[in-house]
């Protein structure tokens, strides 16, 4: 019999459409707005106020009707900061190679880039390839020019560190460019009533769309702890779009805190242990540290994995390939639901991977302890 219980957020509990909507702003942003590179784009100029029609229209264009999406997921890249930076640096590795390979460009970036990422070195980056005659408009259909044939989340990775090394003989420090996509990302989606910015940006926390009915899950939750249950929670959300939204469908007061994992607390451990990045999910970090309340990340690096005899007491309950490597990794039983980005058409997937158990949707988790 199961004694604990982990839930991922996204596609399990709460659709994952609004964030897959800001990545592709915040990647268009990147590209486009004067603030950063300043280039042309399939999906338009940028713009903070956008209509439900405009953002469809530039997720359209980002993610080439989802497929992108597909292929990050298929291989293992849950983190919505991970697919912003992944894609943002297959469009830009598209476009330095169609500028003019002349010494003075080449001069032009390695200036621009001497001294590491960081927005004023991404504006002088997009200031020598608009001063280049051949520099075309993003087109977003590069990824498979870069990441063509990667089979795991670490192989994309690599390749993007690649791109600046190999054309240039830069070796830049591409976690900072991951932050300064991460925090552009919070923007777009935590809008400026939460980051206190004044860039017109909305947000999204407000529009989140459940997946399964509120009532329905709140029974789930209150019945799974009536059988001493012990309830947790690994999300690539960071913490306030974790907590904000749960607590408005009355979800947040059944898991304890000290068993509920973020992107926040990924990050943290990140900083803290820089050379065991990346630590998101397929990595088992946050299932791990949800499962054992332990927050000291050196400690949870140093544990021995997969933990034994954890199959029939852990269930981790995921929508994703990401979720059931890390289920996988830490010993622990995985439950597919078929709530996420393919829907039904990912449970041939989750077969091949051997789940232990497949579901419609979240609320099935109830009939695992009939």
């Amino acid at each position: 019999m199961f004694t604990d219980v982990l839930f991922d957020i996204d596609g399990v509990m709460l659709s994952e459409e609004r964030y897959f909507d800001a990545s592709a702003l915040t990647v268009n942003e990147l590209l486009t707005s004067s603030r950063f590179l300043g280039l042309q784009s399939v999906a338009g100029a940028y713009r903070a106020d956008l209509s439900n029609d405009d953002i469809a229209a530039v997720r359209q264009a980002v993610f080439q009707r989802d497929t992108v999406l597909e292929k990050l997921k298929n291989v293992g890249v849950n983190a919505n900061w991970d697919m912003v930076y992944l894609v943002f640096v297959s469009e830009l590795a598209h476009v330095l190679g169609s500028c003019e390979a002349v010494p003075q460009f080449k001069r032009a970036v390695v200036d621009a880039l001497r001294d590491g990422w960081s927005v004023a070195a991404i504006q002088s980056l997009g200031s020598a390839i608009r001063q280049d005659a051949q520099q075309q408009v993003v087109s977003y259909d590069h990824y498979d020019h870069l990441y063509g044939g990667a089979t795991t989340r670490d192989e994309l990775f690599d390749r993007a560190r690649t791109v600046f090394a190999t054309a240039f003989g830069l070796e830049l420090d591409d976690h900072a460019l991951w932050i300064i996509g991460q925090e552009a990302f919070q923007e777009w989606y935590l809008g400026d009533d939460y980051t206190r910015a004044s860039t017109g940006k909305k947000g999204f926390l407000t529009s989140e769309i459940p997946l399964v009915q509120p009532a329905q899950f709140q029974s789930l939750l209150s019945d799974l702890l009536d059988r001493k249950i012990h309830l947790g929670i690994a999300t690539g959300r960071p913490f306030t779009e974790t907590k904000v939204p749960l607590e408005f469908f009355g979800w947040w007061k059944f898991f304890d805190e000290a068993k509920v994992s973020t992107a926040s607390d990924v990050l943290f451990a990140e900083q803290q242990v820089p050379e065991a990045r990346p630590l998101s999910k397929p990595h088992p970090f946050s299932y791990l540290r949800s499962l054992t309340a332990n927050h000291d990340p050196a400690a949870l690096l140093s544990t021995s994995l997969p933990l034994e005899g954890k199959r029939a007491q852990v269930l981790i309950v995921g929508d994703s390939i990401a979720d059931a490597l890390a289920a996988q990794r830490l010993g622990a039983s995985f439950a597919a639901v078929l709530t996420g980005l393919e829907g039904v058409a990912a449970r041939p997937k989750f077969e091949q991977l051997n789940a232990d158990f497949i579901l419609e949707d979240a609320l099935q988790v109830s009939a695992l302890f009939t």
